[in-house]
C-alpha cells in the first residue's frame, strides 16, 4: 500500500479556506510573483519538499482568487471558497 503524506497545512481566510502541501511545495516562488494582492511570501517555519522555505498565505490580504492555486506548477496549493 502507497501511503502518501503531503503534510498539508490549512489557513482560514475570510470566506473559506487557503491550503498548501509542503510535501510538494518546491519553494519556486511563482505564486508569490503572481499574486495581485501581495498575499503570499515565504515562511519563516514552514519547509517545503527540498527543505527550502515553503510559502504563507496572509489571511488579511487573501481574497480567495485562486491565481495561486491555477499557476502552481505542483498543485501545491488549495483554495476553498464557502458556499454563501
Amino acid at each position: 500500500e502507497l501511503k502518501m503524506d503531503f503534510k498539508t497545512k490549512k489557513t482560514k481566510v475570510k470566506t473559506g479556506s487557503w491550503q498548501i502541501a509542503l510535501g510538494l511545495c518546491k519553494s519556486c516562488g511563482i505564486c508569490i510573483e503572481r499574486c495581485p494582492f501581495e498575499a503570499l511570501a515565504f515562511s519563516k517555519e514552514d519547509l517545503g519538499i527540498y527543505s527550502a522555505p515553503a510559502v504563507v498565505v496572509d489571511p488579511e490580504k487573501c481574497t480567495l482568487c485562486q491565481i495561486c492555486e491555477q499557476v502552481c506548477p505542483d498543485c501545491a496549493l488549495r483554495v476553498e471558497k464557502e458556499n454563501v
